[in-house]
This record gives structure tokens, sequence and C-alpha cells, in this order.
């Protein structure tokens, strides 16, 4: 009796996944009416979030064939979409990365993709669409968790750029984590207010960037990189979630502004930070960032002493 019920929850499970995948679309020639197929879209966003990873890291992270994978990014780089370059760290490893027409491609993916989700949610009921998203968070809950009921992670931690609502978490978390692990006032979260506005208001795409880190589909860290002159970028609001530490998202994170200010022609990557945000202090360090001012200050309720540091790209 118990075979006969698991083979008919079987059944629907599949039956399920039939549905779902006609109802999204995926079978249609040219993900999202686009020239690429599902595989060869799912590459060229890997390679956009994890931040120019090898071939190994793609086979592994998406499952997929070393061999098929290869004649994947054969295809890509054919078309222009995909580079490949020696790491500077160790010069045994080739790094993927998006060429500027592949960054476009990514960024056309994904307008097409927010469109056809918005369509297909704009018709149904609000009920509906309530009743939709908590039975996906319900599968995506189950499906996530170990037995013990600790959450689950294929991965450790998902870079993507900022998207909207997402300005208002960078402040409010600033806020929150800065009061209750240091006891700084409300005038540092006025200050991260005023960076973030700063920031949307004037946002330059080919010379700025703001990072979005996920894990579980909870956002769990951030940074900033903004324009300060044509040779000069600045790293900005690097933060990262007490349940996420630990991983080494704060090193990736930082790393992230590295070569995207290099990408961008910058001369040099300036921060400024306080002497008591020790476990930020060491990721700087160890990415050979440069102490070259520090200067006492009051501020956020606390004395302190202000550091300015520098990189040379």
């Amino acid at each position: 009796m118990i075979e006969e019920d698991l083979g008919m929850e079987v059944r629907e499970v599949r039956h399920f996944n039939r549905f779902f995948t006609r109802r999204i679309g995926v079978l249609r020639e040219g993900l999202l009416h686009s020239p690429h197929t599902l595989v060869e879209a799912r590459v060229l966003i890997e390679v956009s979030g994890r931040g120019d990873p090898t071939a190994t890291d793609l086979s592994r992270g998406l499952g997929l064939d070393p061999g098929h994978l290869s004649r994947i990014l054969a295809r890509l780089e054919r078309r222009g979409l995909v580079d490949r370059a020696r790491s500077e760290a160790d010069g045994r490893r080739r790094l993927l990365f998006l060429s500027p027409d592949g960054e476009a491609a990514v960024s056309l993916l994904d307008e097409r993709s927010r469109e056809e989700v918005a369509e297909m949610l704009g018709g149904l009921s609000e009920g509906a669409r309530r009743r939709l998203l908590d039975a996906m968070r319900t599968i995506e809950g189950i499906l996530g968790e170990e037995p013990g009921g600790r959450f689950k992670f294929s991965e450790p931690f998902f870079l993507r750029q900022h998207e909207p609502g997402d300005m208002g978490w960078v402040v409010h978390r600033h806020g929150a984590l800065y009061a209750n692990e240091y006891g700084w006032d409300g005038r540092f979260e006025v200050l991260v207010a005023r960076i973030v506005a700063d920031f949307a208001d004037g946002y330059d795409p080919g010379r700025e960037r703001a990072w979005i880190a996920e894990m579980g589909n909870r956002i769990v860290g951030c940074v900033f990189l903004v324009k300060e002159s044509k040779e000069v970028a600045k790293l900005r609001l690097l933060l990262v979630e007490p349940e996420a530490r630990g991983l080494g998202l704060g090193a990736r994170l930082v790393e992230e502004c590295i070569r995207f200010a290099r990408r961008a022609g910058y001369q040099k990557l300036t921060l400024w930070t306080n002497d008591v945000l020790h476990a930020a202090r060491h990721i700087y360090e160890e990415q050979g960032f440069q102490l070259v001012e520090e200067e006492k200050h009051h501020s956020f309720g606390h004395d302190l002493v202000g550091q300015n540091w520098e990189f040379n790209l």
C-alpha cells in the first residue's frame, strides 16, 4: 500500500513539473524570445552572478557534463558573449567573464523574464497571487530543509546587481545592525540613507555598481562601488549579515569591487571605515588595501577613529 501511495505521489510531482514547465514557457524556441537556449541562458546568468568563475565552477554549480558545458561555452565565445582570462592569483586558472555584449544579453533576459512573470501574475486576482506565492514559498522551504530543520544551500551565496526595493533594505539593515552590534545611533542610518540616495540619483551603470548577496532567497549582504573621479572609485556600505559570516562573502564582495573597478578603467580604489570594525579591516588588509590616514572623530554617539584606505589598481 505504501509503495502504491508513493507511486501515485511520484506521478503527481511529475505531472506538476510538466504543467509548470509548459506554463512558464521554457520549452519555446528561444528562451524569452531570445536567440539563446535554456541552458545557454543559464550559463550566461551563472557567469554574471558568480563573478569570474572557471568552467569547473560552472560545471559543478549547474550539474552539467564538462564536455557539454565546453561546447556551450565555445558557442557563446564565438558569438562574442563570453571571454576568458588567466587568473592573476593563479595563472593555471582560466576565468570566465561576460563581454559587454554578454552583459547586455543577460540584462535583456532579466528584463524579459520580469515582463513575462508580471504578465502571468497580472492575470490573477490578488487572492490567487497570494495563494500562488505562499505555495511557492512552501515548496522552497520544504525542499530546502535538512532533516533537522536547518536550511540547506546548494551554494553558500549568490551575488546579483541591485533591484527595486534593495536600497531600502540596505538602509534598514545598516541602521539596525550597527545599532545592535556597536551601539551607533540614528545618525549613522541617516548617513547611509544619504549615500544610497546619491547613488540612486546619479547611478552610472558603466562606472558604478551595487552588489546584493543572497542565500536561500534571503538578502544577506551588500557592497557599493561609486565614482569619485575619472581615476578614482570608492568602496562603500560593505555589510554581511551575522548568519552569513565566516563563508568568505565579505571578501568576495570586495573582490567584485576590485574587478569591476579595473574593468571600468579606474586607477585607484579608496574606502573610509572606522578602527572598531575589525572584521571589515581584516578583509581590506587581506585584499591588499593600504591604510593611509587615521583621524579621531565623534560620530553616531561614540568617539571613533576614522581610517582612509587605498588600493592601487
